[in-house]
């Protein structure tokens, strides 16, 4: 895993990570199974997955960077191993779920933005996916201000 953290020309806080092994998606990596008790069908996530978020967790460990607890942007591309085209929201998905997991980012619900994402080509010496996290300063209370200039005008 490569951590570099600095400031952005405007100022705000940047991390990148990349971490390495054939990215995956969740979403393509499930199984379906029934509770023995109830009968109810619930959803797991296949070994595949499992072992590849478990490493992914593994190398998060390592990452000594700061936790994003607001919004943030999230740019993430990912190398693959072969050509096969796997679903670019999935592989964001599985990768926004990693970061809330190791406690990266407080919660996959404070990616306001995915700009530039992209599976950016074949690797198959070194697949991975290389991160980009920036902080982003004031949505949140521009969305407040906004919502609360609407009301007055109703």
């Amino acid at each position: 895993m490569i951590v570099m953290m600095a400031k952005n020309g405007n100022g705000k806080m940047k991390v990148e990570i990349t971490l390495p092994g054939r990215p995956m998606s969740k979403k393509n990596h499930q199984q379906i199974w029934r509770n023995r008790k109830t009968g109810k069908p619930f959803v797991v996530q296949s070994e595949q997955y499992q072992n590849y978020e478990t490493e992914c967790l593994w190398h998060l460990k390592k990452y000594r960077g700061p936790c994003f607890t607001g919004p943030v942007r999230l740019k993430c591309e990912y190398w693959m191993p072969t050509r096969q085209k796997p679903d670019l929201v999935g592989l964001i998905q599985a990768t926004q779920d990693i970061l809330q997991k190791a406690g990266i980012i407080r919660d996959d619900q404070d990616v306001m933005r995915l700009d530039g994402s992209k599976i950016v080509g074949v690797d198959r010496e070194n697949p991975r996916v290389e991160i980009e996290i920036i902080k982003i300063e004031g949505l949140r209370e521009n969305a407040k201000h906004k919502t609360a200039n609407h009301r007055r005008n109703l």
